[in-house]
């Protein structure tokens, strides 16, 4: 007797119906799972085969053949035990419900009981695109797939319990998630700006970069508190809009990397791998390629310290994620596109000893030594990057002050003032922050007065910016206008996008 049962494939992060096909018919015991499936998928014959048996349902001793449609979609992870089980309960009788616009998500353990799922999200996503009206989930994912609106989640403990509710013997509530508790957003749980002693100019810098979403690079001797800001920046960053979380959630769901307790994540994700990390750690990959270090601060900060030791090729291909705001990875099975649009925040120090410039302690490093160090990142990445700023040593009388310094919650008072300006300007557009501007953009949104054309085309000349740059520097001053309030920018608010910029650097 055939069966038919839908499920989900997950390709980068969308996700994809499969139709779980059980045939079985008379002939020596056999379990032949076909449709393109993985090790993992080939494993699933001895799960399903004991979860069947120690759930009080009969497993036949006949000819089983499963097929995966389509069979040229690759087939991975766990996802498909239950609806193989269930289809095998279909076949042989055992229940006589109507699967067809069910769709069943889940590991099985040898016991029956039904295991957390990667990538939950995008496999209940599609089954709302395509009208399934019913999906069968493990209990502990209940929470996040009620984050789809449309179809009716029935979260279940045990294959036991699902079949019985497909007899209509139980009766399986739906699940109704208490959408107030997804919806609140506390202030980021990390450090607040109050707690850093000097260092007003790199703080400014800090809530202009937060502000418009724009590139930041620090650099400075060691112990000037470089790690320390970047660490700080996610408690001034605006709150999560409800797509935005969707959108890392999904992420970080397909990652393997959403924790079972929290089904949407609303802080924005804060980033910082090591610089041994390798090129499909940051940028993704792998056989079944997963999101790398890029996509995981999607809407968020990507914090690389001690940067020019990350090395050129690992730096050399952030160029392409920082202008095209997405990573495309290539392998022999296609080509699959994850999201990468992340504020990079970047620390260094000025030379290999880090005291080059500094007015206590002499460098060691040689001229030659001190220029190489500093061409590890290439010109084409540094004109990518929207501000520069020094933090230089903390005196002794800005570390013993007692006066706490102004609190992260204000900054984030602000810099949320200054997106909801930039919410309101790119209103009808894809365009969230100032940062993420075109040419066309800048031109329609970055009038500048009268009075402040001379400095701009003194700027030009005279720090030889390329045409990125020059963009660059009007989308900066654009973000201090807003933090202003004002709707033109002035020669203020140029003089301190330009002093932002690296002397002598195009």
């Amino acid at each position: 007797m055939l069966a038919k049962v839908l499920s989900s494939a997950v390709v980068g992060l969308e996700g994809a119906l499969v139709e779980v096909e059980v045939d079985i018919s008379p002939g020596l015991p056999s379990f032949t799972i076909v449709g393109l499936p993985d090790a993992m998928v080939q494993e699933a014959r001895e799960r399903v085969r004991a979860a069947v048996r120690n759930s009080g349902c009969i497993f036949p001793m006949k000819k089983i053949a499963v097929n995966l449609a389509p069979a040229d979609l690759k087939k991975g992870g766990p996802a498909y035990d239950l609806p193989i089980a269930v289809g095998i309960v279909l076949s042989t009788g055992q229940s006589t419900a109507d699967a067809s616009r069910m769709l069943f998500l889940g590991e099985l353990s040898m016991d029956g009981s039904l295991r957390h799922t990667h990538g939950i999200l995008p496999m209940v996503a599609i089954a709302a695109e395509k009208g399934i009206t019913t999906v069968f989930v493990p209990s502990v994912d209940a929470k996040e797939a009620s984050l789809v609106e449309g179809p009716r989640i029935i979260a279940a403990d045990t294959l036991q319990q699902l079949v019985l509710h497909l007899r209509g013997e139980v009766e399986i509530p739906e699940y109704t998630p208490d959408r107030s508790q997804l919806s609140s957003a506390e202030l980021y749980p990390g450090l607040d700006m109050a707690h850093i002693k000097g260092q007003e100019h790199a703080k400014r810098a800090v809530e202009v970069a937060a502000a418009g979403g724009h590139n930041l690079i620090m650099t400075g001797p060691p112990g000037s508190g470089k790690t320390l800001l970047a660490r700080s920046m996610p408690s001034i960053l605006p709150h999560m809009s409800m797509p935005e979380a969707i959108e890392v959630t999904k992420i970080y769901s397909v990652a393997g990397l959403l924790p079972s307790d929290t089904p949407l994540i609303t802080q924005r994700p804060f980033r910082a791998p090591h610089y041994t990390i390798s090129h499909a750690g940051l940028v993704g990959g792998g056989r079944l390629p997963r999101p790398g270090e890029i996509s995981l601060s999607h809407r968020g900060v990507l914090f690389l310290d001690e940067l020019p030791e990350f090395g050129q090729a690992g730096l050399e291909v952030l160029r392409a994620p920082l202008e095209d705001k997405m990573v495309t990875i290539s392998r022999a099975q296609g080509s699959i596109t994850f999201p990468s649009n992340f504020m990079l925040v970047g620390a260094m120090n000025p030379c290999p000893c880090g005291y080059y410039g500094d007015p206590v302690k002499q460098c060691t490093c040689s001229p030659m030594i001190v220029s190489r160090y500093q061409k590890r990142i290439s010109g084409p990445l540094l004109d990518r990057i929207d501000m520069f700023v020094d933090v230089p040593r903390v005196e002794y009388e800005k570390l013993t002050e007692e006066a706490a310094g102004e609190s992260s919650e204000a900054i984030r008072a602000r810099v949320e003032a200054s997106r909801d300006i930039q919410r309101r300007r790119f209103q009808g557009t894809k365009l969230i922050c100032n940062a993420e501007m075109t040419a066309v953009e800048v031109r329609d949104f970055c009038q500048v007065e009268p009075a402040a054309q001379p400095l701009l085309r003194a700027a030009m000349k005279q720090l030889t910016l390329s045409a990125r740059a020059f963009h660059r520097i009007l989308k900066l001053a654009r973000t201090i206008a807003d933090l202003s309030g004002v709707e033109t920018i002035s020669a203020a608010h140029l003089a301190e996008a330009i002093q932002y910029r690296p002397r002598g650097q195009t």
